[in-house]
């Protein structure tokens, strides 16, 4: 999903102007939202199901890309997790944030089970530039 951000407008709401784009189909859609909504098993700007989500522990384990999921795979594997970057250019503050379930080590089997279903799920990324007719 890439991102345009819009002027401020007068009531000090920032309209973001958002464009989703299917790698695979080609479909695209371009909203302007006024918020978003992090923290859940849905994308933050257009409020759908995220596709990468499983029953895991008795929650829902999500993530909204691999790059994510690469993320939680090294920082529930970690078996010492020490302060500092887990995955370079992801800030700490999101592991931090983790929910305990997730971070408990009695659920790291599972848990990374259910990652590696997710990733194995997850479409898998084009390598060879976009299709021309």
């Amino acid at each position: 999903m890439l991102a345009q951000p819009g002027p401020l407008e007068d009531a000090g709401v920032l309209d973001l102007r958002r464009r989703l784009r299917c790698a695979a189909c080609g479909y695209v859609k371009d909203e302007t939202v006024g918020s978003a909504v992090v923290g859940g098993p849905v994308d933050p700007f257009f409020r759908r199901p995220l596709w990468l989500q499983a029953g895991c522990c008795g929650h829902v384990l999500w993530a909204y890309n691999v790059r994510h999921l690469d993320l939680l795979e090294s920082y529930v594997a970690a078996r010492l997790r020490e302060r500092g970057d887990v995955v370079a250019g992801a800030p700490a503050s999101l592991v931090e944030r983790l929910p305990t379930w997730l971070k408990t080590a009695k659920n790291r089997a599972e848990v990374l089970r259910t990652i590696g279903r997710l990733r194995s799920a997850s479409p898998a990324p084009r390598r060879d530039g976009p299709r021309t007719a």
